[in-house]
């Protein structure tokens, strides 16, 4: 782990001072590469799911886990549309001048070195490591146990690609084993490692949160609600909800929890229940929720606090407004709630007062990616309030210094 630590250091100072051609180059070659290994990548996968079916892994994990044709074109696309991002570094972010005469300038530069550690989503080593690559920083990259063998073919390309490009192949790096002392290890390296980003279930954070000596960008569990107000179109309310929990329910923009409001469940909350039962839902929610339908399963109060990542919802019906943005945020996780109505003040006051890393008015929770937002992909959702918020994109991985530019000033005594 130090020898990699070492030699991603040693190239992150080359990366740093890389043009974005090179760069660019390096994505380009990256991208090539995985639609033309995708067989070997898509074989590497079924060694995976092989063994995590073997394991019994949960239906929500496998989807996460899986690779088809589909999936290692979007990885493909992804790379490019991160190589046609303006490249972050060396842009000046504010200047000014001072009486003096100094020049101020406040300059965006890459992070350094970042470790990611990650569970079952091989994709997430493509996007992580071209995000890492085009904002200039190095990256070690550990992933789940579960798609060691995808991983480590897809970072085969992306390696490829930097050498393609005459940038350190060392820039981007795999931990090559699965135990999971290397995580621990890894939350150590403070000589080598400026930053950590996990991604994963709830022990993971936890424990990263509890073990990291590096900072973090923490990417908490996906929590998220939608509340249907009783101002929502009914045909809008229910396509939204519709899609926001059931389009992938293993990701963690999906919602976890529905809220209705009152003022409108004579007319909106059957319809919507329904159609969640009607597609393979499993509906928990609570007493007026259940007179809708008698497939509803009665809610447990933990089932207020839970991230499913799977076809389950908790539902309950709220006194309005008030009640929904304090039951949220009592609730959730602060990574991504939606208010579905047609009163714009009342969405004004929602998205004023829901304290989370994204806010949305009759949208899709499952909008929640940093590829919806234009940033080519995501590293992660932050939920955190430092640095970063929301998605992780090649901005966020940079910080910036000063330069001052003088013309021969010394500070009076």
């Amino acid at each position: 782990m130090n020898g990699i630590g070492q030699k991603a250091r040693q190239a992150s100072t080359l990366l740093a001072q890389a043009k974005r051609q090179a760069k660019d180059a390096a994505l380009l070659g990256g991208a090539a590469e995985l639609r033309k290994n995708a067989q070997s990548i898509m074989a590497a996968n079924a060694l995976d799911m092989a063994s995590a079916k073997a394991k019994g892994l949960s239906g929500a994990l496998l989807d996460r886990l899986k690779l088809d044709d589909k999936r290692v074109e979007a990885m493909a696309k992804g790379l490019e549309e991160v190589a046609d991002l303006a490249d972050p570094v060396g842009e000046t972010m504010a200047e000014w001048t001072r009486p003096n005469g100094l020049l101020i300038q406040r300059v965006r530069v890459p992070l350094g070195v970042i470790g990611i550690i990650y569970e079952s989503r091989p994709n997430v080593t493509a996007d992580a490591g071209g995000l890492c690559l085009k904002s200039g920083n190095a990256a070690i990259l550990r992933g789940g146990s579960e798609s060691i063998n995808s991983s480590g073919a897809i970072m085969d390309c992306l390696q490829a690609g930097l050498r393609q490009a005459g940038l350190p192949q060392e820039a981007l790096q795999m931990v090559p084993v699965a135990d999971r002392a290397a995580v621990g290890h890894m939350l150590t390296m403070t000589r080598y490692i400026d930053v950590i980003v996990p991604r994963g279930g709830k022990s993971l954070i936890e424990r990263v949160i509890n073990e990291s000596r590096i900072p973090l960008f923490q990417h908490l569990e996906g929590l998220c609600h939608t509340y249907v107000d009783g101002m929502a179109d009914l045909e809008m309310a229910r396509r939204i909800v519709l899609n926001a929990k059931m389009r992938r329910t293993g990701i963690c923009g999906a919602t976890e929890t529905l809220l209705i409001d009152r003022a409108g469940a004579a007319t909106h909350l059957a319809p919507i229940i329904r159609d969640l039962l009607d597609a393979g839902c499993e509906v928990r929610g609570d007493e007026s929720v259940r007179a809708v339908d008698a497939r509803v399963v009665a809610a447990q109060d933990e089932d207020w606090n839970t991230e499913y990542l799977d076809a389950i919802i908790s539902a309950r019906v709220v006194d309005g407004l008030d009640e929904a943005i304090a039951f949220i945020n009592r609730h959730g996780s602060q990574h991504t709630d939606s208010i579905v109505t047609n009163d714009a003040a009342r969405a004004e006051k929602f998205l004023n007062e829901v304290n989370s890393a994204i806010v949305l008015h009759n949208a899709s929770t499952q909008f929640a990616d940093g590829g919806e937002f234009g940033m080519g992909a995501e590293i992660g959702i932050a939920t955190g309030k430092l640095h970063a918020r929301g998605p992780v994109g090649v901005e966020q991985l940079t910080t910036y210094k000063y330069r001052v530019l003088g013309s021969g000033q010394v500070r009076p005594g």
